[in-house]
């Protein structure tokens, strides 16, 4: 629940509207149990306590790269399930990459998430509590949100929205909007819905592929929304929002790195308000795709330049922790499996 949330729950148990930001304050301290909410009346810490919950997170294992000190953490949730989250500093300050559902209905074919298939939506309050506790496990203050774990954020769109809301209130960890990017693998109805909150995020879309023929092969969602009914929403987002997309594409060696399919991305691109940031492949167990070569890429980056087109690559961190979502929770579960075999 957001302070609003909370005024108007109040004001229909006849409590002044003040007692929200009282309670905010207790949460954004740490404390998840009503009755140590001191300053509250007793009988409404009852009622707060028959009538909510707060879910927390906790560090089941956590792993930091010996290379740039980015910090990889698997939550644990209060029912059991597992997370993952990345945390990662650059010159502005540390970044969260966070976690919106446990498991991923999408299936793309390159991703470790998914081969675990989908499990549930995470709350706006399990989103906001993987930044609040990297924060107090690393002792940093995190400046700027990356919604691109585990999960699909425009398949939890709801619960996604109401974290957004949450972000910058008042005695909360206040991130600006303009310091968060959403990162979808196109789904077209929830692009359009993203649109008209009018909220100033940056939209990534997770393209991958130049042609409707590959990206049906590595990513199922395109026989639903083919590319260009996902472009076409996307040139509908920045035409509403004012605001420039970026494409992430993975290079993965020998399906969509010949220069070639760079023309061909750039073909599609070309005129957009957009800026492309290829993504060397990670390597993941039980996946056959591998990362193109260097020079591979140096050849894209030429021919997407040479047509226009904003390109970068995107630097590459926690190398040596595999600080890409859905890794962790695998060899948990594989673990898992493994003891409950034994006889």
């Amino acid at each position: 629940m957001n302070v609003d949330d909370l005024r108007a729950w109040l004001a229909s148990n006849g409590q002044p509207s003040f007692r929200a930001q009282q309670i905010r304050q207790w949460l954004d301290d740490g404390v998840t149990d009503f009755k140590q909410m001191t300053n509250l009346p007793k009988d409404l810490r009852a009622r707060l306590a028959s009538a909510f919950t707060v879910p927390s997170v906790s560090i089941e294992r956590k792993l930091v790269s010996a290379i740039d000190g980015t910090i990889k953490y698997l939550y644990r949730l209060d029912d059991g399930e597992t997370v993952e989250s990345v945390l990662m500093q650059y010159k502005h300050g540390w970044s969260q990459c966070l976690s919106t559902q446990v498991g991923c209905k999408m299936g793309c074919t390159f991703c470790a998430t998914g081969m675990g298939g989908f499990i549930r939506d995470l709350s706006a309050a399990e989103m906001l509590a993987q930044i609040e506790t990297a924060q107090k496990d690393a002792n940093v203050r995190v400046s700027s949100v990356v919604l691109m774990g585990m999960g699909e954020p425009l398949d939890n769109y709801d619960n996604v929205v109401q974290f957004l809301r949450m972000l910058g209130e008042e005695g909360g960890v206040r991130i600006g909007m303009r310091h968060i990017s959403l990162s979808t693998c196109g789904v077209v109805p929830g692009i359009r819905r993203l649109m008209k909150e009018q909220i100033p995020l940056t939209l990534s879309i997770s393209l991958h592929a130049p042609n409707d023929a590959i990206r049906s092969r590595t990513m199922p969602i395109n026989r639903r929304w083919p590319i260009e009914e996902l472009l076409d929403a996307c040139r509908d987002y920045i035409e509403a929002t004012g605001r420039r997309i970026s494409f992430e594409y993975a290079m993965i060696e020998g399906v969509n790195d010949a220069d070639e399919h760079a023309q061909e991305l750039a073909d599609r691109l070309q005129g957009m308000l957009c800026h492309v940031n290829l993504i060397p492949v990670n390597a993941v167990e039980g996946k056959a795709q591998r990362r193109s070569s260097r020079l591979r890429i140096r050849s894209f980056v030429e021919v997407l330049e040479k047509r226009g087109i904003n390109v970068t690559v995107r630097r590459t961190l926690g190398a040596d922790i595999n600080a890409s979502c859905g890794q962790l929770r695998r060899q948990k579960d594989q673990l898992t499996k493994r003891k409950e075999a034994l006889p």
